[in-house]
């Protein structure tokens, strides 16, 4: 029998690789000294309590919630129908709309965060809140479209046509039938969604302000000026969130079918 020792190598140097930078952190955070370092100088949860006392947290907190909540449904409601149309109807040049759509992903966040900028937020006196909004929806809606696109490629597209048959209007036919059936895509570009608006960092730092920035901003504002553990301890809650998220996506929804 071949020794299978390298392919068990492989494997725990691949999980190394991705877990260690995570229990780094997580190691990191629970210092009992005043200063960020690794190996920790003790081990204390104080400053995993201390996160919740700091007031910019709790108020970038906030307004990442916000945007990561509202911008993506406010994606899925332009996603929703754009992936319909492109799977239900002959649309002209419906491949180079995809690419359009897709022009977030593929474009850096720096472009994408520098071009909002120049030619929303200076010229059209667009406030920092709204300029966030707009950015974090148009960021996640490639996202809504690609994930929707896939339910509704795997929905047989006669149960709509034997709604409509049966008398129903394409809207009712659409929200009776087809929404019930791609419940499930929907929920997963939510998700998705989600953890991506929450946390972006290039688009965000360039149109972020005094007063008001995202959690990943405001978090390296505070490193700048104080470095002591809380940065540590509130990015592995952080990630906790973010993979508690995702493992109960996964669990409930199968979310690995979708993306």
């Amino acid at each position: 029998m071949t020794s299978r020792w390298p392919i068990w190598l492989i494997l725990g140097l691949t999980l190394t690789f991705l877990i260690g930078p995570f229990l780094i952190i997580i190691l990191a955070g629970m210092s009992a000294g005043n200063s960020l370092a690794f190996p920790p100088d003790g081990l204390s949860l104080k400053w995993y309590a201390k996160v919740f006392t700091i007031e910019s947290f709790r108020a970038s907190f906030g307004l990442s919630l916000f945007l990561a909540v509202f911008g993506t449904l406010a994606a899925l409601i332009i996603g929703i129908p754009a992936a319909y149309a492109l799977n239900r109807y002959d649309i002209p040049g419906a491949e180079t709309i995809k690419t359009a759509v897709a022009a977030p992903i593929i474009v850096p966040g720096i472009i994408v965060g520098l071009a909002l900028l120049r030619y929303l937020v200076v010229p059209l006196d667009v406030t920092i809140f709204m300029a966030l909004f707009v950015a974090h929806t148009a960021l996640v809606l490639p996202y809504a479209v690609r994930v929707v696109s896939s339910s509704l490629q795997n929905l047989r597209s006669d149960m709509e046509e034997a709604a409509v048959l049966l008398g129903c209007t394409r809207l009712q036919a659409f929200t009776k039938v087809v929404l019930p059936n791609i419940k499930g895509g929907v929920l997963a570009a939510f998700i998705l969604g989600f953890v991506t608006s929450f946390n972006e960092v290039p688009v965000s730092l360039f149109l972020s302000g005094p007063g008001v920035r995202t959690m990943p901003i405001d978090m390296l504002s505070y490193m700048e000026i104080t470095y002591d553990p809380s940065v540590a301890a509130l990015s592995a809650l952080l990630a906790f969130l973010c993979v508690a998220i995702v493992f109960t996506a996964e669990k409930f929804l199968g979310f690995s079918r979708y993306v």
